[in-house]
Formats: structure tokens, sequence, C-alpha cells
């Protein structure tokens, strides 16, 4: 019976050793998941594109502030994240005549300018 009692322990032992480790082993091998660096040609450009065009864009016909080029869109970058921020109804909100942009979209568009507004 003590042979029986020693077997039962010793395995009992072997099977939380065996998970402990695993679990620290795992813990060390976790690393943050990188992420992408927000650019102007990479995301921010087809934004603006989709979503105030035409009114931004003299070549397509707009009349208002340009916003069609990087530099352009840099140097306005605060007035636009002020803008699409706002509600639809309030004054000055954007995109005109269209829906809220979604908080991921806006979040880009902050995102590029803490990052430094890559091109």
């Amino acid at each position: 019976m003590k042979k029986y009692f020693i077997m039962a322990a010793t395995f009992v032992a072997v099977i939380l050793l065996s998970n402990c480790h695993t679990a620290k082993k795992a813990a060390k091998t976790t690393t943050a998941p990188t992420v992408a660096a927000v650019t102007y040609h990479a995301n921010i450009q087809s934004l603006v594109a989709d979503n105030c065009s035409p009114c931004h864009f003299p070549d397509k016909g707009g009349n208002k502030k340009a916003f069609d080029s990087y530099d352009a869109a840099k140097a306005n970058i605060d007035s636009m994240i002020a803008r699409i921020e706002r509600n639809p109804g309030d004054k000055g909100f954007m995109p005109f005549k269209r829906a809220k942009l979604s908080d991921s979209t806006i979040n880009l568009f902050k995102q590029w300018r803490d990052s430094g507004a890559l091109q």
C-alpha cells in the first residue's frame, strides 16, 4: 500500500511541476505585438481621398482648403481631427453631409499625428 501511495504522490508532483514549468516558459516567451507605424502614404492618404473628396481636392472641383497632398494634410491635421471628432449637427462637423467616421478611423488620424506625421 505504501508503494502505491508513493507512486501516486510522485505522479501528482510530476504533473504539477510540469504544468508550472510550461506556464513560466510561456510567460517568458510572450512578447508585445509590434504595431506598424501609421504613415500618410500607407494609411492616411486613402482615408482623406475617400472622406474629404471632392470638397478638399481642387483637381476634382473642390473649392475648400486643399488636403490633396502630404504637406497640406500635415499642416492641417489638428483642424481635421477637431472637425471629424465633432458630432453630426455640430457646427464645423466633417465630413460634410456624410456619416461620422468610425472611432478607429479617427484614432488612425490621431496616431499619425502623434507619431510625427510620417510620410
